[in-house]
């Protein structure tokens, strides 16, 4: 096994070396990737037959079915034990849309609605959750964290209590390069870690307070993604924690609170991300009955391999999640969230991908399995069960390259590696965009957390490398300030909305294929060379994989 902690030149002169030697065997791979075949499954995955492919419903039955069908079309063969499917399992809770949060103990008794000023539910299954004048105490940003020496919790006793906080890092609030990661959220900055950090604090109530630059998307999206059902892995941490509520609070509503607590809340949220912070106990007490419908459910993984021809039994993996939010009432007129962009594009790319390699003429040394997870959209629970339960060993798991949500504007001179600097994947893409005359930029937006949103995060999370390439922002005809502005303005307007819909009339695919074909010779160099790659030093994930590789 050959590894090497820095390997751009090398990468660089394999990948080079391997366009030239196998040019007419990647004409071949690549002639299938066509507009036509993206159009043809995004336009069946992302239709309202498929009812926005919510997992454990009928919509899911047709969509892992539609995948399984593909792949064995294609030849590959199923990753577990005879079948295409990796049982997920989930339990599904939906908490009473009626429900009502009180705030007491401030100048003013506040009733908050659900929806409009406050939404969330419970992890826990029970039928039933009942909080009573719990104490609300604003942690500032939630955070603990010995790498940088940060600690909202110190000292504090939370047991039976609601904790109040920020979403993203003091960085991002303060700009300090020197404060955390500065701009750019770290995973502290997630939702997800916030809860369940306060679930490990003892807290019988989290509460984040919702504002739309600090959490990269506007209210509607907290709306469309925690009303309904919410999904978890069976028998997780947070059901067996202390922690009864997990919900999201409007900016308005919170700036209420502090007003009937008598607290100024600019100067308050400014000074928690100072140094040094403590917690302020608001002297307001919180009170929250609902009924919960529990329900034990199942959903599946879809994996499919294209076998290697010399080391069989190291894998490279594709990744892209095939799920979205299914149908929502509560919309007035077009209710199915079709998700057509995230991610009928990426689970369309996979299958393409996988008909490329087997249009090659001699076959690729390593296996490549092609992995569409379930529950990304519910908090990437499918590939974190796939990296906890992984069908082939993590050790001989050499890359993941994750596809989510794909360029429908149009070609662009750059494509973006969120998580840059990460991993010597980079050189791979790299290598492979220069080649096609095109660059790597960074993510122009790295504010938003992107690398700790989708799915190659759990698998960097057990140390394998995984590289997030994602559409470039610096389109040919007019340029990266319109790029910029086109991505904003879409998940302005259609991230997790109802909006969501395949466009053919609208969308470009130009830019979306030559960003498969990237996509594709990536991997493919990657499952041509001996080389591992490894995480850069300085990474979180390099000593997890250290210790992986020592394992024969």
């Amino acid at each position: 096994m050959f590894r090497k902690n820095h390997l751009s030149v090398l990468v660089i002169f394999f990948v080079l070396a391997g366009c030239r030697t196998h040019d007419k065997g990647l004409e071949t791979a690549l002639e299938g990737i066509t507009a036509d075949i993206m159009k043809k499954h995004i336009s069946v995955l992302a239709s309202d037959d498929f009812q926005g492919r919510a997992p454990a419903t009928a919509g899911e039955e047709k969509t892992i079915a539609y995948l399984a069908e593909q792949f064995k079309k294609a030849g590959l063969k199923p990753a577990n034990a005879g079948s295409y499917f990796q049982e997920v399992a989930l339990v599904r809770l939906s908490a009473d849309a009626n429900m009502t949060m009180v705030v007491t103990g401030g100048g003013k008794e506040l009733n908050l609605r659900f929806s409009d000023d406050f939404i969330g539910g419970t992890p826990h299954v029970a039928d039933e959750i009942r909080i009573d004048d719990s104490e609300i105490v604003f942690i500032g940003y939630g955070i603990n964290s010995p790498e940088y020496n940060w600690n909202d919790y110190s000292g504090l006793d939370l047991k039976g209590k609601t904790v109040l906080m920020l979403v993203n890092d003091p960085g991002y609030a303060t700009g300090d390069p020197d404060l955390f990661n500065g701009k750019e959220m770290t995973i502290y900055g997630r939702w997800t870690w916030k809860f369940e950090e306060a679930a490990r604090q003892g807290a019988k109530a989290a509460i984040i307070i919702h504002e739309t630059g600090a959490a990269a998307y506007p209210w509607a999206v907290v709306q469309n993604s925690w009303s309904g059902a919410q999904y978890y892995l069976a028998g997780n941490e947070l059901s067996q924690s202390e922690l009864q509520l997990q919900a999201w609070v409007t900016t308005e509503a919170a700036k209420k609170m502090f007003e009937s607590a008598g607290l100024d809340y600019e100067l308050i949220t400014a000074s928690a991300a100072k140094p040094g912070f403590t917690p302020v106990r608001m002297n307001l007490k919180t009170k929250v009955h609902f009924r919960n419908h529990a329900e034990y459910v199942k959903s599946s993984n879809v994996a499919a391999v294209w076998p290697g021809s010399g080391k069989a039994d190291e894998f490279i993996i594709y990744t892209a999640h095939w799920d979205h939010f299914g149908i929502n009432r509560d919309f007035e007129g077009d209710s199915i969230l079709n998700g057509a962009v995230d991610n009928a594009t990426g689970t369309a790319a996979l299958i393409a991908i996988a008909e490329a390699f087997t249009r090659l003429p001699a076959r690729q040394k390593r296996s490549v399995l092609f992995l569409s997870v379930t529950c990304e959209e519910q908090g990437l629970l499918g590939s974190e069960y796939y990296a906890k339960n992984p069908l082939f060993p993590l050790n001989k798991t050499v890359a993941v390259i994750n596809m989510d949500g794909l360029n429908i504007t149009g070609k662009t001179g750059d494509m973006t590696i969120i998580g840059y600097g990460y991993s010597d994947l980079d050189d791979y893409a790299l290598a492979v965009l220069n080649k096609y005359g095109r660059y790597a930029n960074p993510d122009p937006f790295p504010e938003k957390g992107n690398y700790f949103r989708s799915d190659h995060i759990n698998f960097a999370r057990v140390g394998v490398p995984a590289l997030y390439l994602s559409k470039g922002v610096d389109d040919v005809e007019r340029g990266k300030e319109w790029g910029m502005a086109q991505s904003e303005k879409w998940i302005m307007e259609n991230y997790h909305k109802p909006s969501d819909n395949y466009e053919p009339d609208i969308w470009r695919f130009d830019g979306m294929i030559e960003d498969v074909c990237v996509y594709f010779e990536v991997g493919y160099n990657l499952s041509n060379t001996e080389i591992f790659p490894d995480w850069k030093p300085g990474s979180p994930f390099k000593s997890l994989r250290d210790e992986m590789m020592k394992i024969p």
